[in-house]
């Protein structure tokens, strides 16, 4: 897969911020990466040394309007820690 498939995009909550502090980064990636390719993506994308990976499966939660329930979409996430001399600039 190319990098740029692997990568779908960065999280930006209160929490993942925090772990920006500690060179923590977290992506939402395509189901079918591994951790191998992921490591790879980021590498490349953003010039950066990985040092782990982190996944998790995300199952897809119901959600509601006034027209009914629907089922959100199953995701992956991935938290990378990187090199402590290197940065993303997200912002």
């Amino acid at each position: 897969m190319n990098p740029t498939d692997v990568i779908v995009r960065p999280i930006i909550t209160e929490k993942s911020t925090v772990g920006m502090e500690d060179n923590r980064y977290t992506f939402q990636v395509d189901r079918r990466a591994d951790k191998q390719q992921i490591r790879d993506a980021v590498q490349t994308l953003y010039g950066v040394r990985v040092l782990k990976v982190h996944t998790q499966n995300r199952r897809g939660q119901m959600r509601r309007n006034r027209f009914g329930h629907w089922k959100a979409n199953a995701m992956k996430r991935a938290v990378v820690k990187i090199h402590p001399e290197d940065k993303i600039d997200l912002f």
